[in-house]
């Protein structure tokens, strides 16, 4: 709130000088010219604060913007539908070489071991992406009624 208050001042003192000048052009040029020099002062007056109230309202208008990205950013969690599909294909794609690995050493036995290792890590990241999916927190339409 410094920095407005600085401009409030400074926009004060502007209107000052602004009204000083108008008043000593009145005392000059008489009073024939007071109604000409009354509306310049105020159309000045008029600028300056609709300058004001622009930049207060684009000021917040920034601000609800940054609140709103701000939200958005934290109830996503951070993971994105192509952060999920990104680690369903690496997952599929490195239990390639994991299950000729497996059958390999372990035969039958080793190659149901590298499946549920897969399946495990999997299921792990979808209750942590979706923290209600396995606890039966789901409402089906026939509850509704």
């Amino acid at each position: 709130m410094t920095g407005m208050d600085g401009r409030d001042a400074e926009l004060k003192t502007e209107l000052k000088k602004e009204l000083d000048a108008s008043l000593q052009a009145r005392k000059e040029l008489g009073e024939e010219y007071e109604s000409a020099l009354v509306d310049s002062f105020l159309e000045k007056v008029d600028q300056r604060i609709g300058d004001a109230v622009e930049r207060r309202v684009r000021r917040q208008f920034a601000e609800q913007q940054t609140a709103v990205v701000r939200q958005s950013r934290s109830s996503e969690g951070g993971d994105s539908w192509g952060e999920r599909f990104g680690f369903g294909i690496a997952s599929l794609v490195l239990a390639i070489p994991l299950s000729g690995i497996g059958g390999a050493v372990g035969d039958l036995p080793g190659l149901i071991v590298v499946w549920l290792g897969i399946v495990g890590v999997n299921v792990a990241q979808a209750a942590r992406v979706q923290p209600g999916l396995f606890s039966g927190g789901r409402r089906s339409a026939r509850d509704d009624d």
